[in-house]
């Protein structure tokens, strides 16, 4: 991983929200974008500590909620410790599956929201904007391991 400068990909993208392009957001950005899963602010914090002279746990954290409130990234909550992950946002409409065993963020290509949508348009006459689904469980790996583990007793 090369940790991109002032001058990278992500300056115009940055320009364009309003934000000043700077080496460590560059960064941020850059370790979202090559990860193949969502990170949490102390696992950014870590890999960015390793790699740069130095940035502070904050300085993730405000530029986290600063690419947050400007869609540049999505934030999801684990259930078991509250703990945020972020990931780029591509625009693509999709839902999580959050296992609580492994963290493991597994995407769901179909949106099961759009009757549910319908119907609160049609029985309350509400526009939704848009939602967020996030479903808690085990996944196939935990549900297994666990399962092992109760019948070994």
């Amino acid at each position: 991983m090369i940790l991109l400068d002032e001058n990278s990909k992500y300056k115009e993208l940055l320009n364009r929200e309003g934000i000043k392009s700077t080496r460590h957001r560059n960064a941020i950005l850059e370790l979202l974008e090559e990860s193949e899963f969502p990170l949490t602010a102390e696992q950014l914090f870590i890999t960015l500590r390793d790699k740069t002279a130095s940035i502070d746990l904050s300085t993730v954290y405000r530029t986290l909620d600063t690419f947050a409130s400007k869609n540049l990234i999505i934030k999801s909550n684990r259930a078991d410790d509250g703990k945020a992950l972020y990931e780029l946002n591509h625009n693509e409409h999709k839902h999580h599956l959050l296992c609580v065993g492994c963290h493991k963020l597994i995407s769901i290509d179909d949106c099961p929201i759009g009757e549910l949508m319908q119907t609160l348009k049609n029985k309350i006459d509400f526009d939704i904007t848009g939602h967020k689904l996030e479903i808690y469980g085990y996944c196939h790996d935990c549900k297994k391991f666990n399962h092992t583990l109760s019948s070994d007793a």
